[in-house]
């Protein structure tokens, strides 16, 4: 089968890194990244489902890590060679679809007694990554031995797969992913009724962010968004205020009532936002939201940072909280608890129609465009880019083992 598999060369690493210092996105002509065919591995025990995938969408993580951006984090918990890909629509053996959750908890490790994390569904803070019958891996897709989206088939456990409902297209479904990573973040930061917040960031989980917070939450919604798609779209989803990445101070300022202290590089809002929520989780957006969150507010992290040089100072003054929110897991709504935060995902999805942001799809054998346009949607005027699998695809009754 093809796949695009992701292997362990240092030389080709450091290539990657210094080519896309010196353009975005640029890491995928000189990286490890390469189409492959390739014998898919056995599966991990016998009740493991194949999965075809119809669409794979490309995230902002997978392209920090062709970039060679990533945190030395994440080292001990990947295996090589891997087969990235964890936002996915794909067809089951019996022709049904589902959507991938592609976390490897204890339970698809066939770790017993479970974890504490595992015991209270946050399945995302799972301690048994690197240990069980697999691999160390965080998730599909950067697991060996599972295989990942951006091929013709992988392995999925069935506690990782959600049925699509009939009615939903493969490019809403392929949005339920990031869609579901939106809405733990917004949970998560506990939203009072008539709260400012802003969220930084406006491609594929900044747009998913603001749907989520007009669904779940009765807030004044500000969001950073640099380019006229990306704005356009952050208003048809309930965004009340939209402003360039250099109008933020003024606009939480405005909003809050607040004052400005300093200028230049040290301006800051004398109060501020009372929640932040950072989709991308650069040194920039995160010393902005420093800065404009008010004293004793919250800032949310969703987006995947890096090593990065921020000023705490403010921080710790003002003393602000700064929580990570890493995927999914057991969710409390208003309405009481949920199993699962994608049964929020699919209903948001439908119910924001979140498939249009959907905006390109790429056979595998063009990954390097398709990359590419990932790594510059935003001033393309696209959102999601996805590779399309659903084209002279073989039949659904062979397993990728043969």
């Amino acid at each position: 089968m093809k796949a695009l598999e992701f292997g362990r060369k240092p030389a080709r690493f450091a290539a990657a890194k210094v080519a896309a210092t010196v353009l975005s996105g640029s890491g995928v002509h000189v990286g490890p990244l390469r189409l492959r065919d390739m014998e898919p591995h056995e599966p991990p025990t016998a009740d493991w489902q194949v999965v075809r995938p119809l669409l794979s969408g490309i995230c902002g993580s997978d392209l920090a890590t062709l970039n060679s951006a990533t945190s030395r984090w994440f080292e001990p918990v990947v295996s090589f060679p891997f087969v990235p890909g964890h936002e996915v629509v794909g067809e089951l053996s019996d022709g049904s679809r589902a959507v991938l959750q592609p976390l490897l908890s204890c339970v698809t490790r066939d770790i017993e007694p479970i974890c504490m994390a595992c015991r209270e569904g946050r399945i995302g803070n799972c301690e048994n990554v690197t240990f069980g019958s697999l691999e160390p891996g965080i998730q599909t897709g950067s697991c060996c031995d599972t295989g990942g989206g951006w091929s013709e088939a992988f392995w999925a456990h069935p506690t990782q797969l959600h049925p699509v409902p009939k009615h939903l297209s493969d490019e809403a479904a392929v949005i339920v992913e990031p869609t579901a990573c939106a809405i733990h973040a917004v949970l998560g930061s506990q939203v009072k009724p008539d709260s400012l917040v802003v969220v930084i960031g406006a491609g594929t989980l900044g747009l998913a962010t603001v749907a989520a917070l007009n669904r779940y939450a009765e807030a004044v919604v500000i969001v950073v968004a640099k380019h006229p798609e990306q704005r356009r779209l952050a208003s048809l989803l309930g965004a009340d205020i939209i402003v360039a990445p250099g109008e933020l101070r003024r606009a939480v300022r405005r909003h809050s009532h607040g004052g400005a202290i300093g200028d230049g590089a040290i301006s800051r809002v004398s109060g501020g936002a009372d929640i932040v929520i950072d989709c991308v989780g650069s040194a920039g957006t995160l010393n902005d939201a420093i800065d404009v969150t008010r004293p004793g507010g919250r800032i949310t992290l969703v987006g995947m940072p890096g090593r990065v040089d921020v000023d705490l100072a403010g921080l710790w003054q003002r003393e602000i909280t700064l929580a990570g929110a890493y995927t999914y897991g057991a969710e409390k709504t208003v309405d009481g608890p949920v199993d699962h935060t994608f049964e929020l995902a699919f209903d948001l999805v439908d119910h924001a129609d979140l498939g249009q942001l959907v905006s390109a799809t790429y056979p595998l054998d063009r990954y390097v465009a398709a990359i590419d346009h990932a790594a510059h949607a935003g001033a393309r005027g696209a959102v999601k880019i996805a590779f399309d699998l659903r084209g002279g695809r073989r039949s659904t009754n062979q397993s990728p083992e043969k």
